[in-house]
């Protein structure tokens, strides 16, 4: 049976002699069971949660629309509508299913990280705590930016329909559109981690990405245009602009790091000429 890596957290990335730091396919099976398990634990316990305070939620999630002028909602007033004799249940699973992810996130990523980590090295290790710090504030940020526009989208859309014309928004579009909306947004601000992260491990080299930057502006500008679900100027803005500017910054620290990464080539490049050239002057053997 095939053998796979695996260091033990407990000799410190030494490898032990009487198992040499493997473990065998099934043992792999068996603690990707038990990991999965316990993900799947903390995500029934958020998914409960979800739904004993889906009130609030619902609350908190009709927001943007609640902020609508009056004109553009039902009966002036923040009211959505139902169009099956179970969209609600299932609206209520999707919220609750949803909220639960959230919560349990703390639980399902250190159950991945516990799965991964042994495989990694040290380096490796570094980057990718450095990454998921960094990704989740950002994943936040994109999904509040999301939250806070929404409500703009939706009145320029709603805006073109007639004067006599009642818009019946049921709950299964809205939290389609919300969802959609917060998960493009979301992923979208991890685009420029994910040029710094391909930067560090020698993939994408700073000069690569400053020969194309006009056409890789240019192409935010198209996915924001393409990718939000209201497809209209203002969200488009909203969703381009921060992506442009978060752009720039991951350039400027590619930048920075491939200059100091050539540097150090260049010190050990003559540190390895004095050496050779050390060598050969030195006295002859007869």
């Amino acid at each position: 049976m095939a053998l796979l890596k695996r260091s033990s957290p407990a000799d410190n990335g030494q490898v032990a002699p009487e198992s040499e730091g493997r473990m065998s396919l099934m043992d792999h099976l068996r603690e990707l069971r038990n990991r999965l398990v316990k993900a799947m634990l903390g995500l029934i316990v958020g998914t409960v949660i979800g739904f004993v305070f889906f009130d609030r939620l619902w609350t908190f999630m009709t927001g943007p629309y609640c902020r609508l002028p009056a004109a553009h909602k039902l009966n002036n007033q923040c009211t959505l509508v139902v169009q099956g004799v179970f969209e609600g249940f299932m609206v209520n699973l999707q919220v609750a299913l949803m909220f639960g992810v959230v919560v349990a996130a703390p639980i399902w990523l250190y159950q991945l990280w516990a799965f991964v980590t042994p495989g990694l090295y040290r380096n490796e290790r570094r980057y990718s705590i450095a990454f998921l710090a960094l990704a989740v504030p950002l994943f936040v940020a994109g999904a509040a930016l999301a939250y806070l526009t929404m409500d703009k989208g939706l009145s320029l859309l709603l805006g073109f329909a007639p004067g006599n014309v009642i818009p019946l928004i049921s709950m299964d579009q809205y939290v389609g559109f919300l969802m959609a909306m917060l998960i493009i947004f979301g992923l979208s601000f991890e685009l420029p981690l994910l040029m710094v992260f391909l930067n560090l491990i020698g993939v994408l080299p700073f000069k690569l990405v400053s020969k194309h930057q006009r056409m890789v502006v240019f192409l935010m500008f198209l996915f924001a245009a393409v990718a939000t679900p209201s497809q209209d100027p203002i969200t488009m803005l909203a969703l381009a602009v921060p992506m442009v500017g978060m752009f720039m910054i991951a350039e400027v620290f590619m930048y920075f790091h491939d200059r100091r990464k050539e540097q150090a080539e260049a010190q050990r490049q003559r540190e390895l000429a004095e050496e050779l050239d050390g060598q050969g002057a030195g006295p002859s053997v007869d």
